[in-house]
């Protein structure tokens, strides 16, 4: 049998305003219902949910503009969400309904909007995010290409080579990396050899890290640095320790029992809901409410139609 995991003490959460919150608990709902709908039998397919690591992209969009270019990858519900607010469009892609933000044909992973991509395949979108920071250097100085990886994706060449490119023709590339301990169900510890820190270093690329799960405490970590990848043409690599509370897709956890408790012990979610208790449960009763409507609004809508 597994030794308990020790949870360490954390500080109270900094109080969100309520657009904030708003979001990451819409994000929250809306991954817990794609999980519903699949238990159910109305999804097919898979699905990567980012239970645990909400507040991430709430928290990056708010140093972003609309100018940037947002890149995310397998797990990037959260991403697009925080991107556009736009569950019904999302949820109507991937059950492949009417209404859906690439007609149906991109699902969970693969979706194009305006200024957002988003990937399947582990480690493509930093070289093609590279080649965007290229041209916005050239046609959109301030401009930033922000490109979402997780800790397994260092196993990637293109992420070095996109890196190499980057530090060299001093390109406006934010890469943030979503560090859960996880590869699939591949301990970090046992595939990455050194630290991402280091790795990064390597290219004489600028690094930060934190473990914090607070917005406000990330923003202003955050804040001076993504000023200066606008403003001088650097890359820079954040490194943000965080949680996966739920399966990688689906139902496969393998984790052992002590250590999925562990994480949930850390949840934003939990915390928040004890530190802010009235904003907590008028915003949650809200998100849970409007995202039980898409849901029902998205299943009522007839098959998506691709016109090539």
């Amino acid at each position: 049998m597994s030794a308990p995991v020790a949870v360490p003490a954390h500080p109270p959460l900094s109080l969100l305003d309520d657009a904030d919150l708003l979001l990451m608990l819409t994000i929250r709902h809306f991954e817990l219902t794609l999980l519903d709908l699949f238990a159910r039998g109305e999804l097919n397919g898979t699905t990567h949910t980012c239970l645990g690591q909400e507040y991430i992209p709430v928290a990056m969009e708010g140093l972003l503009t609309d100018a940037d270019h947002v890149f995310s990858n397998h797990r990037g519900h959260g991403h697009y969400l925080a991107r556009h607010r736009d569950p019904r469009g999302l949820l109507a892609e991937i059950m492949g309904r009417e209404g859906a933000v690439c007609s149906g044909v991109g699902g969970s992973q693969h979706i194009l909007r305006d200024r957002y991509l988003s990937t399947g395949v582990q480690g493509q979108s930093l070289p093609v995010a590279a080649g965007v920071a290229l041209q916005l250097k050239r046609a959109q100085p301030g401009a930033l290409a922000c490109a979402y990886i997780g800790d397994g994706t260092w196993g990637e060449g293109a992420v070095y080579e996109a890196l190499n490119m980057a530090r060299l023709w001093r390109l406006p590339l934010l890469v943030v990396v979503e560090h859960n301990g996880i590869a699939q169900t591949t301990p970090t510890a046992v595939q990455l050899s050194g630290t991402i820190a280091g790795r990064a270093a390597a290219f004489d690329v600028a690094h930060l890290r934190s473990d914090s799960a607070d917005v406000a405490e990330l923003r202003a970590l955050l804040g001076p640095a993504v000023r200066r990848v606008r403003r001088d043409c650097l890359p820079l690599v954040v490194e943000l320790a965080t949680h996966r509370i739920g399966p990688h897709s689906k139902g496969d956890d393998t984790r052992p029992e002590p250590e999925r408790s562990a994480a949930a012990a850390r949840d934003w979610y939990r915390r928040y809901a004890l530190d802010h208790e009235e904003q907590f449960t008028r915003l949650d009763a809200q998100a849970r409410a409007e995202v039980a409507d898409v849901a029902n609004a998205v299943r009522r809508l007839g098959p998506s139609r691709w016109d090539s």
